[in-house]
């Protein structure tokens, strides 16, 4: 079959590699995949075997110059299905769904809609999108109870996680913990963009008080974003310079994750929490605010901690690296057992493989 991937853009977050991911996995079973994405320069490795289409979403006023390349490359590319991720890339694929015929699937990667305007444009647009989908129980019913989705139309699949890449490596372990002289210190991780929705603040606020506990203790950050000047003075205000390490872009998650002692999510709203996945996968021990779909994927509420409460972020931390290493390692194998069952990248992509069928299907019934 041949499909159709719209996106935003191609940067490095959690949407951006699941997508990426999907293609690959496409690739691999022998289906032709196009990507296109509105704007920005793709961050990440790109198979290419994967055709690119730049639809050159600049400003507000290339938007009508977008759609048209959008439509075209619809128009002569024949798909068999045109499936869109994240808000504005739905949008200009339901814009131009209007002009042409085709299988639209619909797909968010978030419980957070964005505010009444956007809840607006999703409803009022929603006849155009043949499926709807989202990435936890949790985020497709919100979307559901807000309008933003119609019940009849709407459904979940969950992210798929590449348990094979994302697995624990003890030489991996020592070499990254000797390459950046840490020896036995307890090391923390959290890993994503620097936007609101990550709500690092919350993070290095409790950090200083797991540094009163742990003095010993790193955090690592991956990831860059527009709020990074904020994050860095911030740092500095709560007196965690040489403890607190802003790494950039990392490409190499998995010898970070092995690295670590502990994941830490501290967001405020996230749709899956596809980092919580990966690094569970690698048997790490995860603790996280409970949001969006988060607890889905963790299985169990013991790490949970309320969102944007500082205090109680850092009294779970505190409580995860307090325990025996023997349990620490318990608890991580649990972990990877979990994610390999219920979140295998293979079923994530038989569930796809599913709804890309049935729009073939729906295709020759039109015709």
């Amino acid at each position: 079959m041949k499909v159709l991937l719209v996106i935003t853009g191609l940067g490095v977050g959690g949407a951006e590699h699941m997508v990426i991911g999907l293609a690959n996995q496409l690739i691999h079973a022998g289906h032709q995949v196009d990507i296109a994405y509105l704007k920005g320069q793709p961050q990440l490795y790109i198979n290419p075997k994967i055709k690119l289409i730049h639809l050159g979403l600049d400003h507000a006023f290339t938007l009508p110059r977008a759609v048209k390349r959008l439509r075209q490359h619809i128009k002569h590319g024949q798909y068999d299905v045109v499936h869109a991720h994240l808000f504005h890339a739905i949008l200009i694929s339901r814009a131009v769904r209007w002009l042409e015929h085709f299988y639209l699937i619909s797909t968010a990667h978030s419980k957070a809609i964005g505010g009444q305007a956007r809840a607006w444009l999703y409803r009022l647009t929603d006849h155009l999108s043949d499926l709807n989908t989202n990435v936890s129980h949790e985020a497709t019913a919100h979307f559901i109870a807000e309008q933003a989705f119609s019940a009849g139309q709407s459904t979940t699949v969950v992210n798929g996680i590449d348990t094979t890449h994302f697995c624990f490596s003890e030489q991996q372990r020592v070499a990254m913990r000797t390459q950046y002289n840490i020896g036995s210190a307890p090391v923390v991780i959290a890993i994503g963009r620097f936007n609101a929705a990550k709500d690092y603040p919350n993070l290095l606020r409790a950090f200083a008080e797991v540094k009163c506990t742990h003095h010993d203790a790193q955090l690592y950050i991956i990831g860059d974003g527009e709020l990074r000047a904020e994050i860095e003075q911030l740092v500095i205000q709560l007196e965690l310079s040489g403890t607190v390490f802003l790494m950039g872009i990392q490409h190499n998650i998995t010898e970070w994750l092995c690295m670590a002692d502990l994941l830490v999510l501290s967001s405020a709203w996230e749709g899956f929490g596809l980092v919580v996945a990966e690094a569970m996968s690698c048997e790490r021990m995860v603790v996280a605010t409970d949001c969006g779909g988060v607890k889905e994927v963790m299985g169990n509420l013991d790490f949970l901690v309320p969102p944007q409460q500082s205090q109680a972020l850092a009294a779970k931390i505190n409580h995860a690296l307090q325990l025996p290493k023997d349990e620490r390692l318990a608890i991580g194998k649990r972990n990877r057992l979990h994610i390999q069952t219920h979140y295998s990248a293979e079923a994530a992509l038989q569930q796809w493989l599913g709804h890309y069928q049935y729009a073939i299907q729906q295709n020759v019934s039109r015709t």
